[in-house]
């Protein structure tokens, strides 16, 4: 049996103005997450988690802020265009883990609806995906509630191997 692991990170500033995105789901929050796509931190670190297992390019590579073809697009459609990059390869996840740091607003409220909407995209069962939500005990940007990030943590192997 062949298990890879990738690790993802993932940071952004919070701006009035936006909505705010994470895991897929609209949060009612007065700010939202900067980016050039919706700015979903932790879809974006899900996305480099099963990158780097996968020995790809990172998040930044593959999506360039400097490209058009990325400004404002959800996250939950990069994701989507990673996982046919997994299917084409014959791997499957079989676990997603990840912590959101966050001040405000409070996330658990809303993890069960984050993984309905990750769990169909991943093509793994919402056992499968572990979300934990942090605060940072008001300590620096994230605890001064204008930053929220996110680690994350994906088991893959290839399809059809035993376990």
């Amino acid at each position: 049996m062949t298990f890879k692991i990738g690790v993802g990170y993932d940071i952004h500033r919070l701006r009035k103005g936006r909505k705010f995105y994470l895991g897929g789901v609209e949060i009612p929050h007065p700010a939202g997450l900067m980016g050039h796509s919706d700015g979903d931190c932790l879809i974006h670190a899900v996305v480099d988690a099963l990158l780097g297992a996968m020995g790809e390019p990172d998040i930044g590579r593959l999506f360039p802020d400097t490209d058009p073809a990325w400004r404002d697009i959800r996250s939950t459609e990069l994701l989507a265009q990673v996982m046919e990059r997994l299917r084409r390869k014959k791997i499957e996840i079989l676990n997603i883990d990840a912590v959101v740091i966050a001040q405000k607003p409070k996330l658990a409220p809303y993890v069960d609806r984050m993984k309905e909407v990750l769990s169909p995209i991943l093509g793994v069962p919402q056992g499968c995906i572990g979300i934990k939500a942090k605060t940072n005990e008001g300590m620096g940007l994230i605890g001064r509630n204008q930053a929220v990030a996110c680690w994350a943590v994906a088991l893959i192997q290839k399809k059809g191997e035993r376990r």
